[in-house]
């Protein structure tokens, strides 16, 4: 079940929650309707593939820790800078260990609630 906010201070925490439980209903229903996700750099995921992807890379049970190091608000849309860590396996089943600093946008819906809009774990990296 998911477990929305309408405290955008919250919003990471109860995604890390749900993440972790590999609960992948609870982690897409986080995700406004027509939300990207950029989880690999220059792949933008969008609609029914943005849900599979994460169906998919939910399914290996990773774990991941992260923190908001920085948030900002103006009116409905939220701009959240996080620090992240995820331990999983990769495709041959070896340990792997992904971390980043990730650029979240997050849009207030109607119901009073924050979703991510902009999702991308990588975004404060330097090309």
């Amino acid at each position: 079940m998911a477990q929305l906010t309408s405290d955008v201070e919250k919003h990471t925490a109860l995604y890390v929650e749900a993440f972790n439980r590999s609960d992948a209903d609870a982690v897409n229903a986080m995700y406004t309707e027509e939300a990207i996700a950029v989880w690999e750099p220059g792949n933008p995921l969008t609609g029914q593939e943005r849900i599979d992807s994460v169906k998919e890379f939910l399914a290996s049970n990773p774990k991941m820790t992260a923190v908001a190091r920085q948030v900002y608000v103006t009116g409905d849309t939220a701009l959240l800078i996080v620090d992240w860590k995820i331990d999983t396996t990769d495709e041959n089943g070896e340990p792997e260990h992904l971390e980043g600093a990730g650029v979240d946008v997050l849009r207030l819906g109607e119901d009073g609630n924050w979703r991510y809009a902009i999702d991308d774990p990588y975004g404060e990296q330097v090309k």
